[in-house]
């Protein structure tokens, strides 16, 4: 906007300098031209009385040589035949015979254009006699066009000067309204990456200052919405206290063994998690925070497979469930919070066990693409019928025991990353839940960015036959 503001001022502006400055320059140039000739005439005219008293060539010389242009070799007159006598010229003529004839018969002054360079002036003056003398006076071109060039590169400089000033006022005039759209136009931006603080400065031009105003009240909603949200977790996750300490109490009684040990295991599990989300609700961060991406937050999702299989071995046994385990053996760090990876993974395993029948066996692989990380999760259950739906937050919430929201939690720390989640059949004929973890946040061109369409595609050409 604020460059076509400029170019719109600078063709009006144009426009307007060659409007006005190309006339005022063909006027001075026609003064310039008046001004020489009359100069002319009025030289002329002081040869006049000597022509009316006397038509001898000595005395005429004489006369015309004591004129200022006679000095200056640019005068001459031409005397006709007078009786007897023949026509005389006095000074040097170059305008020829014929323009003199031509301005003796006609009888007034006439301006003759020479080959050489400049113009004659012809003035007729009446002689004692009643004859017509004709006086010639010399104009170069340099005193026709004297301050003409002058006259040009002045109003050549006073064009410009318009124009860079009109530039300059449109683009401070473009300034004014640019300037606030590339606030909110920033703000936005802002508020999209999380940024809940930004807020637009209500200046500008009218209109803008209803868009920066209508802005800040979305962003102030937004807000009192996220806090509204975050409030409501904490406080759904506080009233599971209630029953985990009586869950807790009752652990106590049921004595030794794996499977009481186990039950306190979980117990203690479940509390750190119901602590961990009232923390995260609490904190003024966005909802996306929840998984940590960089150095800092990353974590060894070897060393992560490798603890929760150790903790789901034991009803893996219990169920006769034979488990396979594959590249976990070497240090693989990802862009993922350990409580996060950890969250998933039972997320995937719990949905192993609760939905293929027991003695099913499955399996956990781990590889290192370069820009990525692939968890894969396989069993030999009886798969997914609608993979698509299933991917779908809270699909799965009309089936006995789920919530729909584990494949959901999975999706959403693939995303985090820039990758994503594929359902299909596994070698082991049942279902495969296929992670992308993008590395270093590598999110716009990581496998996440190209192959979540393909993924779904996938999924729907498997509709029907693949299915956990």
């Amino acid at each position: 906007m604020r460059w076509a503001l400029v170019k719109v001022c600078l063709a009006v502006t144009a426009m307007v300098v060659v409007a006005f400055a190309v006339p005022l320059g063909l006027v001075v140039q026609e003064m310039a031209s008046d001004r020489a000739f009359s100069n002319a005439e009025r030289q002329a005219a002081t040869i006049g009385p000597t022509l009316s008293i006397t038509t001898d060539p000595g005395q005429l010389r004489k006369a015309v040589e004591s004129t200022q242009m006679g000095a200056a070799r640019r005068m001459a007159v031409h005397v006709p035949a007078i009786g007897d006598s023949a026509p005389v010229s006095i000074g040097e003529g170059r305008a020829g015979e014929r323009a003199v004839a031509e301005t003796r018969r006609m009888g007034r002054a006439t301006t003759a254009k020479l080959s050489h360079g400049g113009s004659a002036l012809l003035q007729p003056t009446a002689l004692g006699s009643g004859d017509i003398a004709v006086v010639e006076i010399f104009v170069p071109e340099t005193e026709v066009s004297n301050g003409v060039a002058t006259a040009w590169l002045v109003l050549a400089g006073v064009g410009l000067a318009l124009i860079v000033g009109s530039v300059a006022v449109a683009d401070r005039l473009g300034a004014r309204l640019v300037r606030p759209a590339e606030r909110l136009a920033d703000a936005a931006h802002q508020l999209g990456e999380g940024r809940l603080g930004a807020r637009v400065p209500e200046a500008g031009p009218k209109e803008l200052r209803s868009a920066a105003l209508a802005f800040n009240a979305m962003a102030d909603q937004v807000v009192e919405l996220l806090a509204n949200e975050r409030e409501l977790a904490a406080d759904l996750s506080h009233r599971l206290r209630t029953p985990l300490t009586v869950l807790r109490l009752n652990t106590a009684s049921l004595g030794d063994g794996p499977a009481a040990e186990q039950t306190r295991a979980a117990v203690e599990q479940l509390e750190r998690e119901v602590d961990t989300i009232i923390r995260t609700a609490r904190e003024q961060r966005p909802a996306g925070g929840l998984v940590g991406a960089g150095a800092g937050a990353g974590c060894d999702a070897s060393e992560v497979i490798r603890d929760r299989m150790d903790f789901w071995s034991a009803l893996a046994e219990d169920e006769g469930r034979e488990v396979r385990l594959a590249g976990v053996d070497r240090t693989v760090r990802i862009p993922v919070a350990r409580p996060e990876l950890a969250a998933a993974l039972d997320a995937m395993l719990g949905n192993v066990f609760r939905h293929t029948p027991e003695g099913t066996p499955f399996a956990v692989d781990v590889h290192d693409a370069g820009d990525a990380v692939i968890v894969l999760v396989s069993d030999a259950g009886p798969g997914i019928s609608d993979p698509d739906a299933a991917l779908r937050r809270g699909n799965d919430g009309d089936r006995d025991g789920s919530t729909g929201l584990g494949l959901d939690i999975v999706r959403r720390v693939a995303e985090s990353t820039g990758g994503d989640v594929r359902l299909g059949r596994s070698v082991l004929g049942g279902t495969e839940v296929r992670v992308w973890i993008g590395l270093d946040g590598r999110s716009a061109g990581g496998p996440g960015a190209g192959r979540t369409g393909r993924g779904r595609r996938g999924n729907r050409r498997n509709r029907g036959r693949a299915t956990p």
